[in-house]
């Protein structure tokens, strides 16, 4: 079930009421476990079994290494790896025609399962899940494991959660504590920037992808890559803003996501800002245990360099979001010993040219996730260098290019005290209008980005 459907407004508002029946209050946790597993179901039932099957084999390796961690975390991690690993991966390995003819029915049945919505998601929470807990030597009960994992704002695309921060806020929950202004801000900010920025920046860049962009002039795949740049943010934003005004209304708060990742003066600042929630957990979970930047220059460029490697594989089974990652960790390693000399330089003029050029370095690795085959990122990245010949290339309406990138360039470079002090009481008429944009030039149906992984 998608945010964006009109299935979704119904069953929200249905589970949201029942949720602060007094009567029910009791069973405020069970109720939404039930509510997240339809939620999760409605799109594909028949892989609610793995659900089950990564929450209760999480739930027994908690319990397990409560009482031995030494042997037990390192086993619930691996199991948690297996899964990704082979609902993802599986592929790179096997080849699925002769697979299918192998007359193995359960092996066939397994490899015909299409990639589980969320899984990348899920089991970095259930992952968190046993480091966390395990470290305070708590067990929480099997419904509140469940909730933590499943919580349905959350459940498919993040925020990803630390098990430390929400497993705490899981308690009875009363209608007149929620911030419901604080929910509408969210929410209605979330779908402004699905539906109208990324539904209708989409429309523009469908033609980066295989073979349409070999019709494009060679400034307009320029053009289009840096669109594609405030797609991928308005759609992600959108979809994690939206999740967090859902999460307070049902009393929860979510990590925020995003802080204007585009405003960035070095690729480790970006790393602060973009996806804060995976970032953390990369830092917290495989970057520090690796060692950090506690054992040498050279150890922690090598640091570098698998986290984010692993950090573009976890994404995708596919060359592109290796070389993604590869390149945003080669990025890091470059700039690491210029940082102090860089951030001395009190100027503006070099603070602007800087975000700059993190904001193209970055635009062009977005290549690399718009298009997955390797040889097709590479043949739209060769073509930004080359004039081209085709006589009669698709028109692109650069007025309304403009128009959709708008409320980003906005978001990331309006003065905020204009927005904080000054314009604080023309708050309604801002919503108003994004309500009203929303509503009359929302964008083709398209789902989020960030569904595939």
């Amino acid at each position: 079930m998608t945010f964006t459907s009109w299935q979704f407004g119904i069953f929200a508002a249905l589970v949201f009421g029942l949720y602060y029946l007094p009567a029910l209050r009791a069973l405020q946790v069970q109720l939404l476990v039930v509510a997240s597993l339809v939620f999760y179901g409605y799109g594909q039932p028949e892989l609610l079994p793995l659900l089950a099957v990564a929450v209760f084999g999480t739930y027994l390796f908690l319990i397990l290494a409560l009482q031995n961690r030494s042997i037990w975390l390192p086993v619930g991690i691996a199991f948690n790896l297996a899964l990704l690993g082979f609902f993802k991966y599986k592929f790179l390995f096997v080849d699925m025609p002769s697979a299918a003819v192998a007359g193995a029915t359960p092996i066939d049945f397994l490899l015909s399962l299409p990639l589980p919505i969320g899984i990348s998601f899920f089991v970095f929470h259930n992952i968190s899940l046993l480091v966390d807990l395990t470290k305070q030597k708590t067990a929480p009960s099997l419904a509140s494991v469940f909730l933590y994992i499943i919580f349905f704002p959350q459940l498919v695309s993040g925020p990803i959660t630390r098990a430390g921060m929400f497993i705490p806020q899981i308690k009875p929950k009363f209608p007149a504590d929620v911030q419901y202004i604080d929910a509408a801000k969210w929410i209605l900010t979330g779908y402004f920037f699905k539906l109208y920025v990324a539904n209708n920046l989409n429309e523009l860049t469908s033609y980066m992808s295989f073979p349409l962009y070999e019709t494009l002039q060679t400034q307009d795949r320029w053009l289009l890559v840096f669109l594609y740049s405030y797609q991928i943010y308005a759609d992600f934003f959108g979809y994690s803003a939206i999740a967090i005004g859902l999460a307070v209304l049902f009393g929860y708060r979510l990590p925020v996501n995003f802080n204007l990742p585009y405003t960035s003066t070095s690729f480790s600042e970006f790393w602060t800002r973009w996806h804060i929630s995976l970032s953390s957990w990369l830092r917290t979970y495989l970057y520090i245990p690796l060692g950090g930047n506690q054992k040498g220059p050279a150890r922690t460029y090598l640091n570098l360099m698998i986290v984010m490697g692993l950090g573009g594989l976890w994404h995708g089974a596919g060359l592109s979001y290796l070389m993604w990652g590869v390149m945003h960790g080669l990025l890091l390693v470059i700039e690491r010993p210029l940082l102090g000399r860089l951030q001395s330089i009190d100027s503006a003029v070099f603070k602007m040219a800087q975000m700059g050029f993190i904001f193209l370095c970055v635009s062009f690795l977005w290549i690399f996730f718009k298009l997955p085959h390797f040889d097709q990122a590479v043949g739209y990245l060769t073509g930004m260098f080359v004039p081209s010949s085709n006589p009669n290339p698709p028109k692109l309406f650069y007025n309304l290019a403009l128009l959709y990138s708008l409320p980003v360039i906005i978001q990331h470079f309006a003065p905020r005290a204009l927005f904080e002090r000054r314009l604080r009481g023309a708050e309604p008429l801002l919503y108003g209008g994004m309500v009203a944009l929303m509503y009359l030039e929302a964008g083709p149906e398209t789902a989020f980005i960030y569904f595939q992984f």
